[in-house]
């Protein structure tokens, strides 16, 4: 592809590379730059890609595109690098989002069971659909792994080629805060934008919760339509802020668009009615936990603003299955329950513990740590929380990348003291499990927090395979 192809629309400050340059590949990793590629220099968290542009140039890259110009090279200069990378791989794949109705999500929890909902949805209408997010992405039914909620805008427009190529209609997708920021989504239009709520998380990089919401609140100056919780404390600030007409939903306001009455929660599932201006329909959906009636008044308000009849949409959420990590049952054949979830917030460890709560018949066991090198002032929020409504907890590892386990289990006992509920310390996270199925009880339920869908632990940045579907499933091949 040439040059001036990959630049088409791209604001240029100067340029010293010629527009018939012949370029074979776009880069923004040093690593893997080859002969005749285009470098992009962005700006990380804890390096400056301009560092790089010596190794790339001697790698054989064609050009380097920058935001500060190197002597003696081609060279692109650009205002944001990148916005820039996210227009050029714009380019490079064709403008595949243009093509297709784009969905986004946004939230500190929800997101993943959100989208996953509306691609059941769509799906049951006769749409081909992908999804974007947490757990992996999908084409279809095509399963492609992923590593960040929201990827790079270069794999971004990859991957929408990808789901456009396949014939993909429509593309739902978690759009994060830490993608918003940093012009992960520049450039995308989306059709309809949804946020969830806001609790606190991610405050080691938005530093404040206002921070925090106006990364969120991005994504409504994007979208042509907006979905709204009216129950989150946020919702008035979204909505002041959001730059196209929204849909609010509720579970407590009549003054929204989108209402749920006579909410009925079951240890297999959620029904309630969906009622909006001049219309109504019975929901069932086979999730549990009040926060699934939250999610599904989300997927509803999406659909609903895509012109799908509320009706079809509550028909198809009736068969709608769950996601794994989120409330998933781990198969033990015991006289009690064992839950695999992702909270790893104070309001997720909150949301699933009060879920549990609602249908556990014996003690709920709550098993959760919380990740090195984040926001440490949510951790003794978490150690409280479960301690106030859990029976028993247990305290051990999740993630410590490059902090001291120890340390951070610290942190997390500083919010449990004074507390009478009863607990255990286990630092190695296998142990602690085993410990709990150990220790349990006829119809207790052992709720594993902060995995979710990972299958991995990261330490002093490396990724050792840890399952716990795999764990769970060893105690009782050992037992047995």
């Amino acid at each position: 592809m040439k040059l001036q192809e990959l630049f088409r629309g791209v604001a240029v400050k100067s340029s010293t590379a010629a527009d018939d340059l012949e370029i074979r590949e776009v880069r923004y990793d040093s690593r893997a730059v080859q002969a005749g590629d285009l470098f992009v220099a962005i700006r990380g968290f804890a390096t400056d890609g301009h560092q790089y542009i010596g190794k790339a140039l001697e790698q054989g890259a064609a050009a380097i595109v920058c935001e500060e110009a190197p002597e003696g090279a081609p060279a692109v200069v650009v205002e944001n690098a990148r916005q820039a990378l996210a227009e050029i791989a714009a380019n490079r794949f064709g403008h595949p989002a243009d093509s297709m109705v784009m969905l986004g999500v946004t939230g500190t929890n929800g997101k993943t069971t959100t989208t996953y909902l509306v691609k059941h949805m769509l799906e049951q209408a006769g749409h081909k659909v992908g999804l974007i997010g947490t757990n992996q992405n999908l084409i279809g039914d095509e399963v492609i792994e992923t590593e960040r909620t929201t990827p790079e805008s270069y794999e971004l427009h990859a991957l929408f080629a990808r789901m456009r190529d396949a014939g993909c209609t429509h593309v739902i997708m978690e759009v994060s805060s830490h993608s918003l920021v940093l012009d992960r989504v520049h450039g995308i239009r989306f059709a309809v934008g949804a946020f969830t709520n806001l609790t606190q998380d991610h405050l080691d990089f938005h530093k404040t919760m206002e921070g925090y919401r106006k990364a969120k609140a991005i994504l409504f100056t994007i979208s042509d339509k907006g979905v709204i919780n009216l129950d989150d404390d946020a919702a008035q600030a979204m909505l002041a802020d959001a730059k196209c007409p929204c849909l609010t939903f509720s579970c407590e306001k009549d003054a929204a668009d989108l209402t749920a009455k006579n909410i009925r929660l079951h240890a297999d599932g959620v029904e309630f009615v969906a009622t909006t201006k001049g219309d109504l329909a019975r929901v069932k959906l086979p999730i549990p936990g009040h926060f699934s009636v939250e999610n599904a008044l989300a997927a509803l308000g999406i659909v609903l603003q895509v012109g799908m009849p509320l009706a079809d949409a509550a028909h198809a959420l009736a068969t709608a299955t769950g996601v794994k990590g989120r409330v998933e049952v781990v198969p033990t054949d015991t006289d009690y329950t064992v839950l695999i979830d992702y909270a790893h917030t104070p309001d997720g460890v909150e949301n699933v513990l009060r879920a549990v709560r609602g249908f556990a018949k014996g003690r709920v066991i709550a098993l959760f740590g919380c990740g090195g090198d984040r926001d440490r002032t949510k951790r003794p929020k978490m150690g409280k929380i479960a301690a106030d409504l859990a029976d028993f907890c247990v305290v051990t590892s999740d993630n410590p990348r490059t902090e001291d386990p120890k340390a951070i289990i610290d942190d997390i006992l500083e919010g449990m003291q004074g507390t009478k509920t009863p607990m255990q310390v286990i630092v190695d996270r296998p142990e602690a499990i085993h410990w709990a199925l150990a220790h349990a009880k006829k119809d207790d339920v052992i709720v594993l927090m902060g995995k979710g869908h990972e299958t991995y632990q990261e330490v002093n940045h490396v990724k050792h395979h840890m399952d716990e579907r795999e764990i769970v499933a060893s105690f009782f091949s050992k037992k047995g």
